[in-house]
């Protein structure tokens, strides 16, 4: 599966100039201009990924996001179908993206499982199903403009930050690179305050 992603990122870099439509929307959460800015470059079916959500995320959202200090904003980097076709979904409603993120994060072991991309996308949707998110499943994963969104995510975040893994932090335009625990990202924070 991941062969097959790779070869489909391999032809989308072959043939794009594409630049990601206005229409779809960066998913984020914070003050829009907030003193620090983290992007958050991750893969839905990254179990690393869903580590951050469960113990980083709430002593960042409480102790920083929701004082106003930082606008932590949420880069797409799948690292397989099964994620890609996560991310366009998130983004396809983007009025509950952050909502679905953390829910598929945190129901990751319910979907992330099958042995072929069609078993993983009847997973998906059947999960999404259950907590009635109001989603055209079918609509969503075959949107062009939230593809090329996605992808385009994906292309800067190797070009202009290095990233080769799930979750890479950037924090204020730096590339984080100590290991990724609260107490570290705090220490680097409260720096920058």
């Amino acid at each position: 599966m991941k062969k097959i992603f790779f070869v489909l990122l391999f032809v989308f870099l072959s043939n794009t100039n594409v630049i990601a439509d206005s229409a779809v929307k960066r998913i984020y959460e914070g003050e829009e201009n907030s003193k620090i800015t983290i992007l958050v470059y991750e893969s839905l079916t990254c179990s690393h990924c869903a580590t951050f959500h469960s113990e980083i995320y709430p002593e960042l959202k409480k102790n920083f996001i929701d004082k106003g200090l930082v606008k932590l904003e949420y880069r797409n980097f799948p690292l397989d179908l099964a994620a890609f076709n996560a991310a366009k979904v998130a983004h396809c409603k983007s009025s509950d993206g952050e909502k679905i993120l953390h829910f598929l994060y945190k129901n990751q072991s319910s979907w992330v499982k099958g042995n072929t991309i069609e078993e993983l996308n009847k997973n998906l949707e059947k999960i999404l199903n259950s907590e009635n998110f109001g989603i055209e499943y079918n609509k969503c994963i075959n949107d062009k403009k939230i593809e090329d969104f996605v992808l385009e995510d994906r292309i800067e975040g190797v070009k202009k930050y290095n990233v080769s893994a799930t979750p890479t932090l950037i924090i204020n335009e730096e590339k984080f690179e100590k290991p990724l625990t609260y107490k570290n990202i705090e220490k680097t924070l409260e720096k920058l305050l």
